[in-house]
C-alpha cells in the first residue's frame, strides 16, 4: 500500500515562495502520473499542476509561469515549487500519485498567502 506524506505548507507573504513535497512510501512501479489539486476557502477545487510518467507537465492558467511541478524518481517524491505567490493562491493543496491503475492521495496541506 502506497502512502503519501505532504509537507511544506504554511504562511507566506505575497510575492514569496514555497515548495510543497509529496513523498511516497512503499514500492512504486510503473508510475503513470502525479499532480496537485487545491481547494479554496470557498470550496472551489481545481487541478493546478500535473506531470506524466514521461515528464510532460501541465498547469492551470492561473499558476502557469509561477508554479513548477517536478518529480524525483530516486526519492519517490513529487514537488510543487510555488513562486510569486498571491493571496488568491491560499488553499488546501493535496497531491496525488497514480501507479498503474491506482491513485493515491495525500492528506492535504494548508497554504496561506497573506501579509
Amino acid at each position: 500500500q502506497v502512502q503519501l506524506v505532504e509537507s511544506g505548507g504554511g504562511l507566506v507573504q505575497p510575492g514569496g515562495s514555497l515548495r510543497l513535497s509529496c513523498a511516497a512510501s512503499g514500492s512504486i512501479f510503473s508510475f503513470n502520473a502525479a499532480g496537485w489539486y487545491r481547494q479554496t476557502p470557498g470550496n472551489q477545487r481545481d487541478l493546478v499542476a500535473s506531470i506524466t510518467g514521461s515528464g510532460t507537465t501541465n498547469y492551470a492558467d492561473s499558476v502557469k509561469g509561477r508554479f513548477t511541478i517536478s518529480r524525483d524518481n530516486a526519492k519517490n517524491t513529487v514537488y510543487l515549487q510555488m513562486s510569486s505567490l498571491k493571496p488568491e493562491d491560499t488553499a488546501v493543496y493535496a497531491c496525488y500519485q497514480r501507479v498503474v491503475t491506482t491513485t493515491y492521495w495525500g492528506q492535504g496541506t494548508q497554504v496561506t498567502v497573506s501579509s
